[in-house]
């Protein structure tokens, strides 16, 4: 089945890690890690990068008012973070949208150097996250399973990466979280959990979408065009640095 997959979907099988035997289950092929190297993380301290590997369907501000449009639709970051008095901390931010597609890596790393402080874990539905759901499903991102990782960070503030589940997509696992699928609700991370940029934070059990956003000031507007991007690569340009 994971040949007839790899084949099917054209995964790039030399990006991930060299076993000495097969995949145990078609989850750990899923879920599969890549060679050491495969990803240089940008080196600028004052990057943000992107959460994941995949293409960038959206990006740009947040209103004052909280809200943000993805493909025509309109969002209220409350929603997405799951937080009304949190999401308050993104008004004039920026937000950027990543689609995982079957082909992918579906580990999610961190976009910035800082402090794990909050995971947040929201039940939904799990509509499919592609043209067909977008098309259909008001508020899709919103309506979907959700878990958000709020990270802290000393230079740019508060990161706030959201895993957005889809169509067979029922379980979602992060790194600060010793458990099979996130448990539902609020969990404090005390202490928090150091994280460098491009450390894994969290892992996809089947694909879907970040949806990741950043306050006002923490970077300049991001000049990355929507399209393919890796993790570790920076959102302020137009390929690695």
């Amino acid at each position: 089945m994971v040949k007839l997959y790899a084949r099917a979907y054209r995964v790039d099988m030399d990006a991930a890690e060299v076993l000495t035997s097969p995949y145990e289950s078609f989850d750990a092929f899923f879920t599969r890690k890549l060679r050491e190297g495969m990803r240089p993380v940008c080196s600028d301290p004052g990057a943000i990068t992107s959460p994941a590997d995949g293409r960038i369907a959206a990006l740009g501000p947040v209103t004052e008012g909280g809200r943000l449009l993805i493909k025509g639709q309109p969002y209220r970051v409350e929603d997405l973070v799951g937080d009304p008095a949190d999401a308050t901390r993104y008004d004039g931010g920026q937000f950027v949208v990543t689609y995982l597609s079957p082909r992918d890596y579906h580990r999610v790393h961190s976009p910035i150097a800082g402090q794990i402080t909050a995971i947040r874990s929201m039940p939904g539905e799990l509509f499919p996250v592609n043209a067909i759901g977008e098309r259909h499903v008001p508020g899709l991102f919103a309506r979907n399973r959700r878990v958000a990782i709020v990270i802290d960070t000393e230079r740019q503030g508060r990161v706030t990466v959201v895993m957005v589940g889809a169509m067979i997509v029922g379980r979602i696992t992060v790194s600060a979280i010793d458990a099979r699928d996130v448990p539902l609700g609020v969990h404090a991370l005390t202490p928090a959990l150091p994280v460098r940029c491009g450390e894994e934070i969290g892992k996809f059990h089947l694909g879907s979408t970040t949806v990741m956003f950043v306050e006002r000031g923490a970077a300049p507007p991001w000049s990355r065009a929507p399209g393919p991007i890796l993790y570790g690569e920076p959102l302020d340009g137009g390929g690695k640095q």
